[in-house]
């Protein structure tokens, strides 16, 4: 395959985002599933479980394999949300530059900001069936739906709520793909220039210490947001009346503020921290990496 087959060149930005998005992925997801146990519990009310108390929980009631629950999503995901995103986001700033120009800050965050929100569009029936089949386990028993696997969430997604119901809680999902991407792709991208124009450390140090910044950044605008999405994609209707616990992602978070204050969005911050920055410096690294490998290989 020639480096200059135009169908390579439109396509090589997305898969290198998805190999990237996978590889952390696979690392990760057992932090991943902490994390959304612990927002679960806190937006029960009850307030925020600890790591410990979650793990033990997982380790004493599913096994090992508890902790990969829903990985097939979370890959599907990776392969449709972060390959958008990354591969949209050098798409766009690509677009973006003048020649000989160092790209300012805005023109980053304004490229970032885009291509998460897009990214995190086309991954939504992933994410939330990923959502769902974290949060199962801790429903009810007379109210799981015993998913196993992508596929099963999906088809019992479309056939109790259609298939509009795949788009469930995408508004604040795409909420907090524009603040993670701000954060991690915008920081990642000057640090990484601001680092090469001071010749500072070697190359694989800047990819590094770029990454670390973007990851930090990533986890402090991303965490609120992340916080009302899971709220609303794990929401199922009340058995009674039919209705749903919240009209929307402003509502859920006026009645999380009601219940917990405003630091309820925080909830579970050093595991999401944990699970937040370290995939985003594997997914950067990674990325960085397959780039390297593609032109090694000529491609």
């Amino acid at each position: 395959m020639a480096a200059d087959n135009p169908v390579w060149g439109a396509a090589k930005p997305f898969l290198t985002g998805s190999m990237a998005g996978m590889v952390a992925t696979c690392v990760i997801q057992p932090v991943d599933m902490v994390k959304v146990r612990i927002q679960l519990a806190a937006g029960g009310g009850g307030g925020a479980a600890s790591p410990g108390a979650v793990i033990s929980s997982i380790m004493a009631n599913e096994g090992i394999g508890g902790f990969y629950k829903g990985l097939s999503a979370a890959l599907t995901r990776q392969i449709l949300y972060t390959g958008a995103r990354l591969g949209l986001f050098d798409k766009f700033t690509a677009m973006a530059k003048n020649p000989g120009e160092k790209m300012p800050f805005y023109k980053l965050s304004l490229c970032a900001m885009g291509a998460g929100g897009i990214g995190a569009a086309v991954g939504n029936p992933a994410d939330l069936a990923l959502v769902r089949m974290q949060a199962d386990a801790v429903l009810p028993e007379a109210e799981r739906r015993g998913y196993t696997s992508i596929v099963s969430a999906v088809q019992a997604i479309v056939k109790n709520e259609g298939a509009m119901g795949l788009m469930g809680g995408v508004a604040p999902t795409m909420y907090r793909a524009v603040a993670q991407n701000f954060g991690m792709l915008a920081f990642n991208a000057k640090t990484k220039e601001v680092l090469e124009g001071m010749e500072v450390g070697t190359d694989n140090m800047r990819v590094f210490g770029s990454a670390a910044v973007g990851g930090f950044a990533a986890s402090v605008f991303a965490l609120p947001f992340d916080y009302v999405k899971t709220q609303v994609q794990k929401m199922v209707p009340d058995p009674a009346t039919g209705a749903m616990p919240y009209k929307g992602p402003l509502d859920c978070a006026m009645q999380q503020v009601k219940k917990g204050g405003p630091l309820v969005f925080y909830a579970g911050f050093p595991v999401f921290y944990v699970r937040m920055a370290p995939h985003a410096m594997i997914s950067l690294i990674m990325q960085d990496n397959i780039k390297k490998l593609w032109k090694n290989m000529g491609l």
